[in-house]
Protein backbone atom coordinates (compact mmCIF):
# COMPACT_ATOMS: atom_id res chain seq x y z
CA UNK A 1 0.00 0.00 0.00
CA UNK A 2 1.44 3.34 -1.00
CA UNK A 3 1.44 6.37 1.29
CA UNK A 4 -1.34 8.12 -0.65
CA UNK A 5 -3.51 4.99 -0.70
CA UNK A 6 -3.00 4.48 3.02
CA UNK A 7 -3.86 8.12 3.71
CA UNK A 8 -7.04 7.94 1.64
CA UNK A 9 -8.12 4.73 3.36
CA UNK A 10 -7.51 6.42 6.72
CA UNK A 11 -9.51 9.53 5.77
CA UNK A 12 -12.46 7.50 4.46
CA UNK A 13 -12.46 5.31 7.58
CA UNK A 14 -12.20 8.40 9.81
CA UNK A 15 -15.31 9.98 8.31
CA UNK A 16 -17.29 6.74 8.44
CA UNK A 17 -16.40 6.18 12.08
CA UNK A 18 -17.01 9.87 12.89
CA UNK A 19 -20.62 9.57 11.73
CA UNK A 20 -21.02 6.35 13.73
CA UNK A 21 -19.65 7.88 16.94
CA UNK A 22 -21.34 11.27 16.58
CA UNK A 23 -24.79 10.31 17.95
CA UNK A 24 -23.41 8.37 20.95
CA UNK A 25 -24.28 10.01 24.25
CA UNK A 26 -26.33 12.87 22.81
CA UNK A 27 -28.92 14.38 25.14
CA UNK A 28 -31.29 16.87 23.57
CA UNK A 29 -32.60 20.02 25.21
CA UNK A 30 -36.04 18.46 25.36
CA UNK A 31 -34.78 15.24 27.02
CA UNK A 32 -32.71 17.10 29.59
CA UNK A 33 -35.66 19.15 30.77
CA UNK A 34 -33.66 22.36 30.55
CA UNK A 35 -35.08 25.55 29.15
CA UNK A 36 -34.85 25.48 25.35
CA UNK A 37 -32.41 28.12 24.10
CA UNK A 38 -34.15 30.72 22.01
CA UNK A 39 -33.45 30.26 18.29
CA UNK A 40 -32.70 26.52 18.50
CA UNK A 41 -34.80 23.44 17.93
CA UNK A 42 -35.86 21.13 20.76
CA UNK A 43 -33.66 18.36 19.38
CA UNK A 44 -30.45 20.41 19.62
CA UNK A 45 -27.87 18.69 21.85
CA UNK A 46 -27.12 20.16 25.26
CA UNK A 47 -23.41 19.22 25.21
CA UNK A 48 -22.25 17.59 21.95
CA UNK A 49 -18.64 17.01 23.27
CA UNK A 50 -17.20 17.14 19.76
CA UNK A 51 -13.54 17.29 20.80
CA UNK A 52 -13.83 14.08 22.82
CA UNK A 53 -15.66 12.38 19.95
CA UNK A 54 -13.00 13.51 17.45
CA UNK A 55 -10.30 12.04 19.69
CA UNK A 56 -12.22 8.77 20.07
CA UNK A 57 -12.76 8.66 16.30
CA UNK A 58 -9.03 9.14 15.67
CA UNK A 59 -8.10 6.32 18.07
CA UNK A 60 -10.69 3.88 16.71
CA UNK A 61 -9.75 4.76 13.13
CA UNK A 62 -6.09 4.06 13.89
CA UNK A 63 -7.00 0.58 15.10
CA UNK A 64 -9.27 -0.11 12.13
CA UNK A 65 -6.67 1.23 9.69
CA UNK A 66 -4.03 -0.99 11.28
CA UNK A 67 -6.19 -4.06 10.70
CA UNK A 68 -6.89 -3.04 7.09
CA UNK A 69 -3.19 -2.38 6.49
CA UNK A 70 -2.24 -5.76 7.93
CA UNK A 71 -4.83 -7.58 5.81
CA UNK A 72 -3.73 -5.83 2.60
CA UNK A 73 -0.02 -6.31 3.19
CA UNK A 74 -0.23 -10.00 4.19
CA UNK A 75 -2.63 -11.03 1.43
Amino acid sequence: MTFVTGLMVYVICWWLIWFMILPIGIVTQQESGEKIVKGTVKSAPVRPRLLMKALATTIVTGLVWGVIYYLIETA
